[in-house]
């Protein structure tokens, strides 16, 4: 599994990841939503310079351009709730993907021990196509490998590129060991390398669903 980590260089996207971890700032629940969208924009962006192009005829009213334009069919697959802001970030520059929508949770047991539950999942076929699957926060990786395997119940994608904003050290090393047979690429914003005992990622930013949506029960 390739793993590229965006702030290993200097850029504005540093500024978005700063906001959001920010606890000042991150009490805005709109500026929040839309830093995950301008998050998603730009690895958008970034996955795009790794697609496969084709050169096409555009008629403009004065003649005929060629365009280098994408060739891939997307899937923007997105697990619920945290990460609806980030899909619509990538669905921003990928306009003509198909989406796909899992609904995953953490059910907790006896001490702090869970188990991650995934109810729902509307999706299309992604045989043979790229893959984006997108989630705000990697922790311990079990949600992202579960998701991807019920993608995967119905055909294999040609390639996944798995978008997370913020990261573990422990969540990394686990997809790179479970997802390590697929043709696989991960984006990260940050890496943490600590876990709390609820596993939660420290320095992280919180509960990515509730800064976007509100307090649950």
């Amino acid at each position: 599994m390739k793993i590229i980590n965006l702030s290993e260089q200097n850029s504005v996207f540093n500024h978005f990841i700063a906001e959001m971890r920010d606890q000042v700032i991150q009490k805005d629940a709109m500026r929040f939503r839309r830093n995950l969208e301008r998050i998603g924009e730009v690895m958008a962006y970034e996955i795009s310079k790794t697609l496969d192009y084709q050169t096409q005829e555009v008629t403009t009213p004065l003649g005929i351009a060629q365009a280098n334009l994408v060739s891939n069919s997307i899937v923007i697959a997105s697990i619920l709730r945290a990460g609806l802001p980030l899909h619509e970030g990538l669905l921003h520059y990928f306009d003509r993907a198909q989406n796909a929508f899992i609904a995953a949770y953490r059910k907790y047991g006896k001490d702090n021990k869970f188990t991650i539950q995934i109810e729902y999942s509307s999706n299309p076929s992604i045989e043979g196509k790229t893959l984006l699957l997108a989630d705000t926060m990697l922790a311990t990786g079990s949600s992202i490998v579960l998701a991807h395997e019920r993608l995967c119940k119905d055909g294999e994608p040609e390639h996944t590129h798995i978008i997370c904003p913020i990261a573990s050290r422990f969540g990394v090393e686990y997809l790179s060991k479970h997802l390590s047979h697929k043709k696989t690429t991960l984006w990260v914003g940050a890496i943490d390398e600590e876990l709390t005992n609820k596993s939660y990622i420290v320095p992280g930013l919180g509960d990515a669903g509730d800064l976007a949506f509100g307090d649950k029960l």
